[in-house]
């Protein structure tokens, strides 16, 4: 009998799109329009979609998969935005599900450098309706109607599903969010838009219903633990001494780590299949698969950052509450 091959941590090849108002690179995605193939090992060449068509609970852990299905359900992006940003706004699970058969988004944008003009606008002052902003849109100024930030290298700010977002000027941003190309563009804001990056038949009016037009107030985390909703666990790591990580039991889960500074080592802890260390780099990702449960982060420079990502999100027993709506299909 063939001895079952041991599966490893995961780096992936981005995905690099220009657009108008900079570059958008995927660094992992599982989108159907964008599919992100594994970088190195005997893996390599095989994308994110197969992976899971073929290795499902082995990479995501039971309950993940559970939930989700073939679906890996995390993307991560780089925004270098050098411009202006359309005007964007995704929906919730439930309407994502009810109308698409997809999962809607909340997302993290973490910031890697702003520069002097760099600015974020994020969900409304002041409560408004849809006929203000679709008002607002028409004639060039839906800024005045959404929060302005100032963005500074380190901070985190987690942008609910139904929530208008765009940024501005000299800004690197590293967006974590849910798999799903529900992206629904609601003003070009003076750029041209694209299919490839908005679909057309996700348009502005079909957005209405699902935009939360009360005010936002947004909270900018700086601390360790930067969102923490069903969706996603996203956790800061300032990497200054070796960090051990075992088996975590009933909620198992891969765990995703993104290098938003300095360098580190992954090294498994069991030998069993041959794996040695992996190096983690800024601007890698690297997803540890479910069953590699057992490895050690170790520093290779000084201040190295890394932000770990998981999901326990687990399918509720519908036999004692049979209102909670279903997962995705499979």
């Amino acid at each position: 009998m063939e001895e079952e091959k041991k599966i490893y941590p995961l780096k992936f090849c981005p995905i690099r799109d220009e657009r108008p108002w900079g570059v958008e690179e995927f660094k992992l995605a599982d989108l159907g329009y964008r599919d992100s193939l594994i970088r190195e090992g005997w893996l390599a060449g095989n994308s994110i979609g197969e992976l899971m068509d073929t290795y499902i609970d082995r990479i995501v852990g039971d309950n993940v998969y559970d939930y989700y299905g073939r679906q890996f359900p995390v993307c991560v992006r780089l925004l270098e935005v050098r411009g202006k940003m359309p005007l964007q706004v995704h929906p919730d699970d439930e309407t994502a599900q009810q109308r698409y058969d997809l999962l809607g988004k909340e997302k993290l944008w973490y910031i890697l450098r702003a520069g002097m003009d760099a600015k974020l606008h994020v969900g409304f002052r002041k409560s408004t309706d849809a006929t203000d902003f679709y008002e607002s849109c028409l004639d060039g100024g839906a800024d005045r109607l959404l929060n302005e930030l100032k963005p500074e290298p380190g901070q985190s700010l987690r942008i609910p599903s139904g929530v208008p977002h765009c940024a501005d000027g000299d800004v690197d941003i590293l967006e974590i969010a849910e798999s799903s190309p529900l992206d629904f563009c609601l003003h070009g804001r003076g750029q041209e838009v694209s299919e490839d990056q908005f679909d057309p038949a996700l348009s502005f009016a079909d957005a209405l219903d699902f935009i939360d037009f009360g005010r936002f107030v947004p909270e900018v985390a700086s601390g360790s633990l930067l969102a923490d909703v069903p969706q996603f666990k996203i956790r800061r790591i300032r990497l200054g001494e070796p960090v051990i990580y075992g088996g975590k039991g009933e909620s198992d889960s891969f765990v995703l780590f993104s290098c938003a500074s300095g360098r580190a080592m992954l090294q498994p802890l069991s030998t069993d299949g041959g794996s040695g260390s992996f190096t983690l780099e800024a601007g890698d990702n690297l997803l540890v698969p479910a069953e590699c449960q057992d490895f050690s982060l170790v520093p290779a420079d000084r201040d190295t950052v890394l932000l770990e990502t998981t999901t326990y999100r687990v399918e509720p027993d519908r036999y004692i509450n049979p209102d909670v709506p279903a997962h995705l299909p499979e």
